[in-house]
């Protein structure tokens, strides 16, 4: 090659060679274990030592809670207005330390403007801890919906006072009043469809030997969601409810009804929508005082619908866990993994011992050579074949000959 071409290297095109490291060609230094029946034994039963303390542990705590389960949706089918009527078995699950002596009755309420309300009627067998909890439980119910998810505007949250056309477009088609053209407060999908059964404020004792027991709501919000709310800076005349909330504002807003979200805490837990379709919402709670063993009822207002959707809804009165809510699915989890370990270390267990003992049965586990004779050993002549045993296998070592040329001759060409 000329040497001004090689001047030139700057115009040759770029090579899309990769450089010569140890990255880019791939020789980093790499760890790859080996595994086999002896090294993993010993991980085996160690995970075995772990996980079977904590599944019982686990298993344990959720049995220890307490809990009683009441479908109440179907309350206006089958209960009736005149008497209390047994809730059907299938309506209905409890677990207590004692059993209960009577099965809970359901009785309808009709209100002459179609409010109807489920007055729930139990047993308590025994003393229960606090805490207490009082839960709502919906299912078929997909809060997990994209469009459902992001349909709400953090400002207006907030409290600031935004323009219909200033609205997160993901509120519509409820961002303003088709009507009025007023700004719908707060707008969205997640407000318009809150959950709007009411819960009466205490367990009410129902025979004379049983007292009240009071409820509160205050706290069953995320501590972590309450920076999100503040009262709002709309005036009310400016403003309209959701429309699915025309029950709960018969007459729309005034300067005495706006609600403030700040401190609406069954807004607030609605507003922390839910992963799962089928899901639980705290909306009443004792945490100080224990509830004493009797005779309670609790009356629901039942105002959400179920039937559009073939959910269901539950009332749920609970105690709570080290790990929270009853579920056992996650101590019989790592239960299971302890079996499966504990299986799999037996099976290598019994494949290490019938292993060492052919071993012992076969001297050919002794050596890695095998006893086989190369080819063509002997027939060579001039080899000089030394044979040394060790005990095991015989190895040889031949040593052959030097090559001799006896083919045809070529002329050589001298170097000057």
């Amino acid at each position: 090659m000329p040497m001004w071409w090689k001047g030139l290297g700057w115009m040759r095109p770029a090579t899309r060679r990769p450089l010569n490291t140890a990255f880019r060609q791939q020789r980093l230094r790499a760890w790859q274990p080996n595994l086999s029946p002896q090294n993993t034994l010993p991980t085996l039963l160690v995970l075995v030592a772990l996980f079977v303390p904590i599944g019982i542990g686990l298993l344990v705590s959720a049995l220890n809670v307490q809990d009683l389960t009441i479908r109440y949706d179907q309350c206006a089918s089958f209960a009736t207005q005149d008497a209390y009527s047994t809730v059907p078995s299938r309506f209905t699950s409890a677990h207590f330390k004692e059993n209960t002596l009577l099965q809970p009755r359901w009785r309808l309420i009709q209100e002459n403007d179609d409010t109807q309300s489920c007055i729930l009627d139990f047993e308590i067998p025994n003393d229960v801890k606090s805490p207490i909890y009082i839960y709502y439980k919906l299912t078929n119910f997909y809060q997990n919906h994209r469009v459902y998810i992001e349909s709400y505007d953090l400002d207006q949250l907030k409290g600031s006072a935004i323009s219909a056309d200033s609205l997160d477009k993901h509120c519509d088609p409820l961002r303003k009043d088709n009507q009025t053209g007023k700004v719908i407060y707060p707008c969205g999908l997640v407000a318009n469809s809150m959950f709007n059964d009411t819960f009466d404020p205490w367990l009410k004792g129902v025979d004379g030997n049983t007292a009240d027991f009071p409820l509160t709501n205050n706290g069953t919000a995320w501590s972590t969601d309450r920076h999100r709310y503040h009262p709002t800076q709309y005036n009310a005349s400016d403003i309209v409810p959701p429309p699915n909330w025309a029950k709960m504002f018969p007459h729309g807003y005034n300067e005495t009804n706006v609600p403030d979200i700040q401190t609406w805490q069954e807004f607030q837990v609605w507003m922390r929508t839910a992963a799962l379709p089928t899901f639980y919402k705290r909306v009443l709670q004792n945490e100080s005082a224990t509830l004493p063993r009797g005779h309670y009822s609790m009356t629901i207002g039942m105002n959400f619908p179920v039937e559009s959707f073939n959910g269901t809804k539950t009332f749920v009165l609970t105690t709570n866990s080290i790990m929270g809510a009853k579920n056992i699915w996650l101590g019989v989890v790592y239960l299971i993994i302890a079996a499966v370990s504990i299986a799999f270390a037996i099976l290598f267990l019994f494949s290490i011992i019938f292993q060492s003992q052919a071993a012992l049965e076969n001297h050919e586990y002794l050596s890695n050579v095998k006893d086989e004779t190369p080819p063509g050993l002997y027939e060579n002549e001039g080899a000089m074949t030394s044979v040394m045993s060790y005990g095991g296998p015989v190895r040889e070592h031949i040593q052959e000959p030097e090559p001799i040329y006896t083919g045809p001759s070529f002329p050589t060409r001298e170097i000057l």
